[in-house]
């Protein structure tokens, strides 16, 4: 199996720039206008409002476009989507205009990988048009940074499974209309499998949202019981006991599109920032130009183009066929940390305005902190990361006698 095989187009350079610079200029006239109503209400992003954004982007022809070809998107490659995403996370609404929020653009690139047959028909392509889907595999007690202390069960009986156990922190649980569903499969020695169901199936129960330090997304980010859910052994999503395997086919492109996403909001912080900056009186001088905000400034612009470096560096190792398990890992902790520090220093420029609702920048704030969290901790990355750099067996290293 191909891993990448959602990539049916090269992207070109100049018409890459061109088509995020049109995903701009979508967000600047339809998305940013409707922030401050929604953020006033406290709440999710309401599905009225997520499906009124869509039909916009439709009509100004950028809906989907990192979607596969199949399916109506642009077949960018990896470099290709990160400038487009990056456009499109200047607002927080863009993503979800574009249909390229998490998770859905995670299961939408897994799908195009993994589907097979009438699985394409029924959840990739209604996904694809607009529906929206969860992915369960985090647990209470440990399966999220380590999903080897995965506890969720598939028994097989006869030609079905019933699934039995609890997740949490399942974003767009409410109001999807399916899920992929990972479980330890007792038929292939309690290797992980992962599972198709529409959310309708008796025994998937969403028990609550859980308060989250900021709304960013449609559908909350849920406690989920799975209480004895059966489903037919089609409902199976590749093969048996692979979950894992498939699971790094989502999660490795998943962490960069989340670096893309969360860096078109830092840099929404950081332009507001320097805005303020240059208009801003203070001590007998503009607030710019004293150094003391001079130097933070230049620290973000410093994360910006670092962390787009990365990011493009990673896209590039993944553009190539290679799984970049340890260059997305590296891109995930580093741009992660610098989106949170831009976001930071924004907030300090701002001073009493920042920590406001009268700017963006302290929603973003918020939002961004848990990037450092999900799709894995950078404690769990940077343990991955060093394990990896160590000299494996055989491998000649540097002589200590010679020091």
């Amino acid at each position: 199996m191909t891993l990448y095989a959602d990539v049916t187009v090269a992207s070109q350079p100049g018409a890459i720039d061109v088509l995020a610079e049109k995903v701009r200029d979508f967000v600047m006239r339809d998305c940013i206008p409707e922030e401050a109503a929604w953020r006033a209400t406290g709440h999710e992003v309401s599905d009225e409002l997520r499906r009124a954004l869509m039909d916009r982007a439709r009509a100004a022809g950028v809906y989907g476009l990192h979607l596969p070809t199949a399916f109506g998107g642009m077949g960018l490659d990896h470099r290709g989507k990160a400038k487009v995403l990056e456009a499109a996370g200047y607002s927080i609404l863009g993503p979800l205009a574009l249909h390229c929020a998490a998770p859905d653009e995670g299961n939408q690139h897994l799908l195009n990988v993994v589907a097979k047959g009438s699985q394409r028909d029924q959840y990739l392509k209604p996904l694809c048009e607009g529906e929206r889907s969860c992915f369960l595999m985090t647990e209470p007690g440990g399966a999220g940074a380590d999903p080897a202390g995965m506890k969720t069960v598939a028994v097989r009986d006869g030609d079905d499974y019933v699934i039995t156990g609890r997740k949490w922190f399942i974003t767009g649980a409410m109001g999807s209309a399916f899920a992929i569903i990972m479980a330890r499969d007792d038929s292939v020695g309690g290797e992980p499998t992962m599972f198709l169901a529409p959310m309708m199936t008796k025994g998937i129960d969403v028990i609550r949202p859980m308060e989250v330090m900021a709304h960013d997304s449609s559908g909350g980010h849920c406690i989920v019981e799975l209480n004895g859910v059966r489903v037919h052994k089609s409902a199976v999503l590749g093969e048996p006991g692979q979950g894992f395997r498939y699971a790094q086919v989502r999660l490795a492109p998943a962490r960069l599109t989340h670096c893309m996403r969360w860096l078109g909001a830092a840099v929404r912080c950081h332009d507001i920032a320097r805005s303020h900056a240059a208009q801003r009186e203070l001590f007998g001088a503009v607030m710019g130009h004293h150094q003391g905000v001079s130097f933070m400034l230049a620290d973000n612009e410093i994360d910006i183009y670092s962390a787009r470096a990365v990011t493009a560096h990673a896209c590039g190792v993944l553009d190539s066929g290679a799984e970049g398990r340890h260059e997305t890992s590296i891109a995930k902790v580093f741009v992660s940390e610098a989106t949170s520090r831009i976001a930071d220093r924004a907030v300090q420029v701002l001073g009493g305005l920042g920590v406001t609702g009268m700017t963006p920048v302290e929603h973003i704030y918020r939002s961004i902190r848990a990037f450092r969290i999900y799709d894995g901790p950078s404690e769990a990355h940077r343990m991955a990361i060093g394990r990896r750099v160590l000299p494996r067996e055989g491998e000649r290293g540097p002589d200590l006698t010679d020091f």
